[in-house]
């Protein structure tokens, strides 16, 4: 499966983003898609995840309230829809395909495909 995550950008803290990421290939192996993200120097974290037929989603709970991931069946398109930005927000965020499923979501191991990662600044 091949990722391609976009959206990613500059914006002021209290403002809203919206990534995508495109699927392509054997999308048909795809049981979860999660968001991840990286802040310099620090460790990658689970932010949200949903099922591939987008009937289940996940988030961690910094994410939960404000992040929303849904997803378009027909586009094999996930996107994350971010509100309430926070300067914490800042990291690069990747979209990530797992095939397992009965996987722990909230777990890098669990996905064997990662997009390229979007850069999100929020600004103060």
């Amino acid at each position: 499966v091949q990722l391609q995550a976009s959206g990613g950008g500059l914006v002021q803290a209290g403002g809203s983003l919206r990534l995508s990421c495109a699927a392509s290939g054997r999308t048909s192996s795809i049981y979860n898609m999660g968001w991840f993200r990286q802040a310099p120097g620090k460790e990658r974290e689970f932010v949200a995840a949903i099922t591939w037929r987008g009937d289940s989603t996940y988030y961690s709970g910094s994410a939960r309230g404000r992040f929303t991931s849904s997803r378009d069946n027909a586009k094999n398109m996930v996107y994350l829809q971010m509100n309430s930005l926070k300067p914490d927000d800042t990291a690069v965020y990747y979209c990530a395909a797992s095939s397992r499923r009965y996987g722990r979501v909230v777990s890098d191991l669990e996905y064997e495909d990662w997009g390229q990662g979007t850069q999100v600044t929020v600004s103060r």
